[in-house]
């Protein structure tokens, strides 16, 4: 079966639950909030390009051909978050000495291929000499850090106290209060033109808590760690930008508790974390 052709089935109520082995993870699909269900079966091959097998949200209404790609999540000492990303070597592929950045998390190979759509694969942050740190910074698409633009993102802005509402209660008069607070943001992309700019949905919920929780995928596991889950936020549609609780109508599409993109109506599902093959574009040659 084409991938993404049977994206909601009526007996699933939108989601596919599958159990099986994919290369060397095992990916055990739950009934409920979170599951981590199987899109494909192929192992990716080559470098700079080509057919990739990547962790994304799912894509879960509308013409995106695919869910968006999962930033795994780390924090510095400070409790700054930070989106992993793999450093580069060189390698020998096909008679050729090449460039790659890819790392084993939780027995999946993570790798910047994952973000080579969209013209980001010549975007200046992807570029194996990019001079970027990994941090998450602010920009202003939500009110409640819209004066905190180009700060980096800390654990403590999700947690309430007197300056901030707690993710177990933040609302905007969207969909539900209370099942996550979002955060726009971009990464590997300071100083750099807005169109080089890396944008990114960041979410801590209880949901991708309980996603955590009863998943035996030790990469959802590891990328999504105390609550929070990122993506890059490129629309694999028309390259848009959605959001999480950005558009009030969102509603009329049954997507005012997911992230929805309000050029064509795609919608992507934060809570679910699933295995989709693209091919990805290669970057450009060095000069």
């Amino acid at each position: 079966m084409p991938i993404d052709e049977d994206k909601y089935p009526a007996e699933s109520d939108r989601r596919r639950f599958v159990k099986g082995v994919v290369g060397s993870a095992a990916l055990t699909g739950f009934g409920g909030v979170g599951a981590i269900t199987v899109d494909s079966l192929t192992n990716p091959s080559g470098a700079g390009g080509g057919t990739v097998l990547s962790r994304v949200i799912e894509n879960t209404a509308g013409p995106a051909p695919r869910g968006m790609p999962v930033i795994p999540i780390q924090f510095d000492e400070e409790g700054y978050l930070q989106g992993l990303f793999p450093e580069w070597e060189e390698v020998e592929r096909q008679g050729r000495t090449i460039q790659i950045a890819e790392t084993d998390i939780g027995g999946v190979t993570y790798g910047a291929e994952w973000f080579q759509y969209c013209g980001v694969q010549s975007y200046a942050g992807l570029q194996p000499d990019a001079d970027q740190d990994q941090y998450f910074r602010y920009t202003s698409n939500y009110e409640w850090h819209a004066d905190m633009e180009g700060e980096k993102v800390h654990r403590s802005h999700f947690e309430g106290g007197d300056e901030f509402t707690s993710y177990e209660e933040w609302g905007n008069g969207i969909g539900e209060s209370g099942i996550g607070k979002p955060a726009s943001a971009t990464w590997r992309s300071q100083d750099v033109g807005g169109k080089d700019t890396m944008p990114v949905q960041i979410i801590k919920s209880t949901r991708v808590e309980e996603m955590t929780a009863n998943t035996d995928d030790d990469f959802v596991q590891e990328a999504a760690p105390e609550g929070f889950i990122a993506n890059l936020n490129k629309c694999t549609h028309f390259c848009c930008v959605p959001g999480f609780k950005t558009q009030e109508g969102s509603v009329k599409f049954g997507a005012e508790n997911d992230i929805y993109c309000q050029c064509h109506q795609s919608v992507y599902d934060p809570f679910s974390v699933v295995e989709a093959q693209f091919t990805a574009l290669p970057r450009p040659e060095s000069d």
